[in-house]
């Protein structure tokens, strides 16, 4: 049996399955794919004047997904420190999305030279 929502719709109309709202939408915004990883964040938006502890949990070549229930607003500039049991990684970050009371989306800025070899270390290696 044909999923009408897949393919071509009864009126001819190319469509794309959608597992939930926006989700075929992100995927195509993405520059670069994002993995697992959980680690405790530091956020720092002086702009905002707010310091705020947070977790990580996901992260790419570009940016993360930061799980807290105070997200900042769209836009907001911050430092971010990501910390794991035996790397630190710090870099300037801007908020390029975020959901109520769930989290928010950086886009990595400035990554600190340090830094850069932490990343690389979290990412898997490319096939």
């Amino acid at each position: 049996m044909r999923n009408a929502h897949a393919g071509r719709g009864a009126f001819g109309i190319e469509c794309s399955p959608v597992l939930r709202k926006g989700k075929v939408m992100d995927q195509e915004r993405r520059r670069a794919p994002r993995f697992p990883l959980i680690a405790s964040a530091e956020l720092l938006a002086e702009s905002a004047g707010a310091r705020l502890a947070a977790r990580i949990s996901d992260i790419s070549a570009t940016g993360c997904y930061v799980d807290t229930i105070n997200p900042l607003v769209d836009g907001t500039a911050v430092r971010l420190k990501i910390f794991t049991e035996s790397h630190v990684f710090e870099a300037l970050a801007t908020v390029v999305y975020s959901h109520a009371h769930l989290g928010m989306g950086l886009m990595f800025g400035e990554v600190l030279p340090n830094s850069q070899d932490v990343l690389q270390n979290w990412l898997p290696v490319a096939s």
